[in-house]
Formats: structure tokens, C-alpha cells, sequence
């Protein structure tokens, strides 16, 4: 294969690639978007301080989770892929919906890519991942 012809691959496989790219990723995405959003989407259940004190949580069956305390009650690690999974919809699933509702097709915006603890990337909207990395940033020191 000549110099050329490979030169041309490459280039097109560049190409291609950034097309395909997500338009932003987790550096993009300010975390003080995230407390915004929150406060416009979450906070009626969770409340302002993420607390699980909001003004419609006391009409629910369910306790509102504390969300300041999500990495101690996961052994000290903030899991940022679970807090988006949970947000988006993506985890606590069962055939009649889960106690938290699916926020996923609601909270839409650019797409917004992190890396997994595993390497994998973790594809999102930039509101998403706005409100889990301000979310990591309310955790109280594992005691």
C-alpha cells in the first residue's frame, strides 16, 4: 500500500470519527449548570440542599433519599455512572417504573460523554451529567 493511499485512510478515518465524536464531554459541562438544574427539576422531592427534604416528598409512599449521602451509603466512592443511570432512568427499572421517575427523556440537551471507573464511556445530556457532578460536589466526609 502506497504512502499516499495510507495518508488518505487515515484522513478519512479522522473524519469519521469526528462526526461520529459526542459534541461535548464532561469538561464542558459547568457544575454550577448543574445546581440550576437541579433546583428547576429535582429539588421538589430532594429539596434545595439535595437532602431529601423537598415539599413534595412528604406526599410520597417512599423516604427521598438524602442525596448528600450517596457516597457513604456506597462505601465512600461517589458513583457518578450509578447517579446518572438513576437520573436518567437507565437503573432501578421494574415493569411498572421505579420510585424515582425517569428523567432521561425530560432533561434533554447536547450529549455529554465521562468515562466509567472502567474505561468504558458513559454517554448522557449535558444536564445530566450537570447535576451528577454537582451532586458529588454536596457529599458529606464518610464518617
Amino acid at each position: 500500500m502506497g504512502k499516499a493511499v495510507l495518508q488518505r485512510m487515515v484522513f478519512l478515518l479522522l473524519g469519521v470519527t469526528a462526526y461520529l465524536a459526542p459534541s461535548s464531554v464532561n469538561a464542558d459541562v459547568p457544575v454550577d449548570d448543574g445546581q440550576a438544574v437541579f433546583v428547576s427539576a429535582c429539588a421538589a422531592c430532594h429539596g434545595m440542599e439535595a437532602m431529601g427534604d423537598g415539599p413534595t416528598g412528604a406526599l410520597l409512599a417512599i423516604d427521598v433519599p438524602d442525596l448528600t449521602r450517596l457516597a457513604e451509603r456506597s462505601g465512600g466512592a461517589f458513583d457518578v455512572v450509578r447517579v446518572i443511570h438513576t437520573i436518567d432512568g437507565r437503573a432501578g427499572l421494574t415493569a411498572h417504573g421505579g420510585p424515582m421517575p425517569m428523567f432521561g427523556g425530560l432533561l434533554t440537551g447536547p450529549a455529554a460523554v465521562i468515562d466509567a471507573p472502567d474505561g468504558t464511556p458513559v454517554t448522557t445530556t449535558e444536564p445530566i451529567l450537570a447535576i451528577a457532578l454537582w451532586l458529588e460536589t454536596l457529599q458529606r466526609a464518610v464518617e
